[in-house]
């Protein structure tokens, strides 16, 4: 059906053509097409006068409890992960975590300076954690990642600075009051030389020193300092 702007046009265009019509037939079929379409655009403009004006769409606010809701990390609850293993070489720390079912989006790492807080979500319908609140060592946060792997994440951490480290964890010297010194370990001036022949040995004193205590950890040797007496 045609609009009522076509029809005002159709009806303009006529009487142009009725202007220059000479033969009466034409001249009459023009003048009663014109007024069949003035009838018919009088009757679409009473329609339009007629027809409700729609009302203006309204936004159903969506309810409150309904909206998905992101939860905080701070809000679960972790199995924490006690029982890993790790290794090193003069650059690197290795942290193995043996856990199946591991979704590398659902990995949540933390790396400053002095500690790695790993969250592992979802996973058979728990989430676990692994972190070492203080390490033995700095470490380069924008260079540590971890890797995905079908039976296990592997963290890898790098050193700020090159060399080995005697554990993972930090560890502070404890030494025990005045009136006490007789009651003291008397592996302790050994322990305490040890770590001075650490800190200012040379590269290869430090290797030799940290295997002598890596093997130790593995059972490979009874006594660390035995080689030293």
């Amino acid at each position: 059906m045609a609009t009522y702007d076509d029809l005002a046009l159709d009806i303009e265009e006529l009487k142009q053509l009725q202007s220059i019509a000479k033969r009466p037939r034409v001249v009459s079929l023009i003048s009663s097409e014109i007024l069949n379409l003035e009838k018919q655009l009088s009757n679409a403009a009473a329609s339009s006068q007629q027809m409700p004006t729609p009302a203006p769409a309204v936004d159903t606010p969506v309810p409150v409890s309904s909206a998905p809701k992101a939860v905080s990390s701070s809000l679960l609850s972790y199995v924490p992960l006690s029982s890993f293993s790790w290794d090193q070489d003069n650059d690197q720390v290795k942290i193995y975590i043996p856990l199946e079912g591991v979704d590398r989006q659902k990995v949540e790492a933390d790396f400053k300076p002095m500690s790695v807080d790993i969250k592992l979500h979802d996973i058979q319908g728990k989430n676990y954690r692994c972190a070492v609140p203080k390490l033995c060592k700095e470490i380069a946060p924008e260079k540590c990642k971890f890797l995905v792997k079908p039976k296990r994440v592997v963290v890898i951490l790098a050193k700020a600075a090159k060399g080995n480290w005697l554990d993972l964890h930090f560890k502070e010297d404890k030494f025990k009051p005045a009136g006490l010194e007789k009651e003291r370990d008397p592996m302790a001036g050994i322990m305490d030389l040890m770590k001075n022949m650490y800190d200012d040995g040379d590269e290869d004193m430090k290797r030799t020193i940290a295997k002598a205590w890596s093997d130790a950890r593995s059972g490979k040797a009874a006594d660390p300092l035995q080689s030293y007496r």
